[in-house]
């Protein structure tokens, strides 16, 4: 069962998207805990054309928001992985991780795991140097992440897609890179 696996970690395993993932992941986009640092839930349809888009990413650069499920019943998590950015900001274009889980999921270390192994997937066989995540500056679950994972804060910016949303539009953006140490990164910015 783990070949159909690009890599695992301890727990989980990381593969491209198929189809009877959206269901799954439009139930996990659909929860209002879920999503508390995004501007609203996601439509399935919304959710549709998101797996579409990680699908045609991973087929053109081999890596996307990779379907995690666990290993030891083949369970869909959610997802963590890389994902190209392109909106307008001092850091674009650029590569960042991120993460969804259902709240099932939640606090039993499952993030942090995935993405360490994604940052070693990332810095191995995909051969990238530098990777960022961006979270608003209230979202300290994610925050406390990116700090485990050895991410350093790179900045502080106001979103260009949150800007009519007060709440979120302040966001940070942590860095790490191959090999790095704090005195890699650029100076932090406000």
């Amino acid at each position: 069962m783990q070949n159909k696996y690009l890599f695992t970690s301890e727990r989980l395993g990381f593969r491209n998207w198929i189809d009877a993932d959206i269901p799954k992941i439009s139930r996990i986009n659909l929860d209002a805990e879920v999503m508390e640092f995004f501007p609203s839930t996601s439509s399935p349809v919304q959710t549709q054309e998101f797996v579409a888009r990680m699908k045609s990413m991973f087929e053109e650069k081999g890596f996307c928001y990779f379907a995690a499920d666990k290993l030891e019943n083949a369970e869909f998590i959610g997802f963590i992985g890389l994902c190209e950015q392109t909106y307008e900001a001092p850091f674009t274009p650029c590569i960042d991780i991120g993460w969804r889980l259902d709240k099932g999921y939640w606090k039993q270390g499952f993030a942090t795991e995935g993405a360490q192994a994604v940052l070693d997937y990332a810095f191995g066989p995909l051969k990238l140097d530098t990777i960022l995540s961006v979270a608003p500056e209230i979202n300290l679950k994610s925050i406390h992440i990116m700090e485990k994972i050895g991410m350093h804060k790179k900045l502080h910016f106001k979103h260009p897609k949150l800007l009519d949303n007060e709440r979120l539009v302040n966001c940070v953006c942590y860095e790490i890179r191959k090999n790095s140490n704090a005195g890699d990164l650029l100076s932090t910015q406000t």
